[in-house]
């Protein structure tokens, strides 16, 4: 595992519960709004910090915390991320796992073993949009595609969500994105913040207004719809 952070309680990452949150390094998308630029370009430049750290961390919390969320950067794309996630497990904790679902054959074999308690999936944009929204022009949208099947059609907690930029996001993108996930047990809007570390300058968030109404068309596909972040 390439860990290169750890969040030691966050009440906001893991719905309802107090967890710790794991960050790994390195991602499959290069979304230009991303926050985690270093992390995801550069991630050597993060300390590393060791397995065994984190699960003394974890030990000494039984009891405390209830669950780990473990994100990115992209966490699927660490070739062992499924034995520390049972590691994890096996200490009693509840995981979340966070991924823009670019890797449906591993979240497959994740909800196919039953490791995973949560997950939180990213809807970039619609079809239409998502090779631009996520900077990748030649990406395979089925893989998107595919994930949301699969959480759809499985019986494990789960959100998709959306990070909300007025420059990539419209009315219209909303509805195709509520007709998309029909039937999700939870969406989520999320206001996008300003932050230096973004990877490319120059994005700005809609304002509470706009992202209710964006909100409400979703409802009539998903009934779990939330703003979050304003």
């Amino acid at each position: 595992m390439q860990i290169h952070g750890l969040s030691k309680l966050t009440l906001l990452d893991y719905p309802g519960h107090t967890a710790a949150t794991i960050f790994t390094g390195g991602c499959n998308m290069r979304c230009p709004y991303c926050h985690n630029m270093e992390l995801v370009l550069h991630p050597e430049t993060y300390p590393s910090i060791a397995e065994e750290e984190v699960l003394d961390f974890l030990k000494k919390r039984i009891g405390i915390l209830q669950g780990v969320c473990i994100t990115g950067g992209e966490a699927t794309l660490q070739p062992d991320l499924g034995d520390f996630i049972r590691k994890i497990r096996e200490l009693g904790f509840l995981v979340k796992l966070d991924t823009n679902g670019y890797r449906p054959e591993v979240l497959k074999q994740f909800l196919e073993d039953g490791i995973l308690n949560y997950v939180a999936m990213d809807i970039k944009n619609s079809r239409e949009k998502y090779a631009q929204t996520v900077g990748l022009p030649k990406m395979d949208i089925s893989r998107i595609e595919e994930s949301v099947e699969l959480l759809i059609n499985s019986t494990i907690d789960y959100e998709f969500r959306t990070t909300v930029i007025r420059e990539m996001h419209e009315k219209e993108d909303f509805e195709a994105m509520g007709e998309w996930i029909r039937g999700a047990k939870a969406y989520y809007l999320q206001s996008f913040v300003e932050s230096e570390g973004v990877l490319c300058p120059g994005f700005s968030p809609w304002d509470k207004e706009h992202l209710e109404e964006f909100a409400e068309l979703v409802k009539k596909y998903v009934p779990n719809v939330s703003v979050r972040g304003v």
